[in-house]
């Protein structure tokens, strides 16, 4: 007979007894799980400045595409999420499609790097691989993907140099960094990041790990790892859960001036918005991104809310503008199995339509 709460002793007792054999299997399984990576995609460097180097992805056929599309992420973590194993890979689906990919890898800034601004992270670094390719391939222009922060990295650039960008694809950007449902935001907006960045230099990745864990404290610091011994007996699940920790806290230091100016400018300023936002001398105007622009964001995002992205629809200079929806959240867009099926194809059929 159950009780009050739904439940019967038996029930616990099966219950019990069901987490005590997973356990007993999961004894067995450990032992002979491997280290765990991500990155899949065979990939070669094709240009470098510093620690920061261009990557071009080899497929398993050449390219069919004739502009090549580069991937710009963001700061705060290793640019391989979009690449994290097999049967999750944004970058594999890409290429199987013909598309010819590219991804610049920010490295691991140390106390060298502590003085760098945004001016360098776009008008040196991105704008150097941007003229490497258009070398390389003979072209006036390059497509561009940018993801999170490198979307907004991405939307700067192309209103600096819209000459060189032939097709602008914005993916979990933050444009508007005010809308109420934005609880990064908020905090940020409390921070001194004058006296955080003096104190600091660098900003330390375990820090900002800590701050983006409290933003859902009970999922993300409970209830997965809980969740984990209900795969404990399965290697593959195991295996796939081991890497999305690895890549989680596998994050680099982030430049502490660029850092200060970004939350300056971004968070606290709501510059794209407002048209405040200054890279080195030269200012950000977002109607001079007229070329087209394919702006893709999650409905269940909670660091960059559906409201945040879609402003941009009303900031853009361009005539050809296609905004696109996709169930799950901010991570999950790259590696669910909806996102796979979905998201590489509109890219590409995007792209395809635009090639004349």
């Amino acid at each position: 007979m159950k009780g009050p709460l739904g439940f019967s002793p038996e029930d616990l007792l099966q219950e019990a007894m069901t987490m005590q054999r997973k356990l007993m299997d999961g004894l067995k399984v450990l032992p002979g799980i491997d280290d765990v990576d991500y990155g899949v995609t065979e990939r070669q460097a094709v240009w470098s400045d510093g620690k920061v180097t261009l990557y071009r992805f080899v497929g398993e056929k050449p390219a069919t595409a004739r502009v090549p599309l580069l991937i710009v992420y963001a700061l705060v973590n290793r640019p391989y999420m979009v690449d994290l194993q097999a049967d999750r890979s944004l970058v594999q689906k890409l290429l199987d499609l013909g598309q010819d990919v590219y991804v610049l890898d920010w490295g691991y800034p140390d106390r060298s790097e502590r003085f760098q601004t945004l001016e360098d992270y776009l008008l040196r670094y991105v704008d150097g691989a941007v003229d490497h390719l258009r070398k390389a391939h003979g072209l006036p222009a390059i497509d561009l993907l940018g993801i999170c922060q490198g979307g907004v990295f991405s939307l700067c650039y192309a209103a600096l140099r819209r000459s060189k960008v032939r097709n602008l694809i914005t993916m979990v950007t933050p444009v508007d960094f005010h809308t109420a449902d934005n609880m990064l935001a908020h905090w940020a907006r409390g921070v001194d990041v004058d006296l955080f960045v003096d104190t600091l230099g660098n900003i330390p990745a375990d820090l900002m790990n800590a701050s983006y864990l409290m933003l859902k404290p009970f999922r993300l610091n409970v209830q997965k790892y809980v969740g984990l011994l209900d795969i404990l007996d399965d290697k593959q699940a195991l295996e796939d859960f081991l890497r999305m920790e690895k890549w989680i806290f596998d994050s680099p230091d982030l430049a502490g001036e660029a850092f200060r100016e970004f939350i300056k400018q971004f968070y606290q300023g709501n510059g794209l918005v407002n048209g405040s936002v200054r890279i080195g001398e030269e200012a950000v105007d977002l109607r001079k991104v007229d070329m087209p622009v394919l702006n893709i964001y999650a409905e269940q995002d909670h660091l960059v809310p559906p409201a945040a992205s879609r402003a941009l629809a009303g900031l853009v200079g361009s005539k050809d503008y296609t905004e696109t929806a996709f169930r799950g959240g901010h991570i999950g867009i790259y590696v669910s199995g909806r996102a796979q099926r979905e998201v590489p194809a509109a890219i590409d059929s995007w792209l395809k339509a635009r090639e004349g």
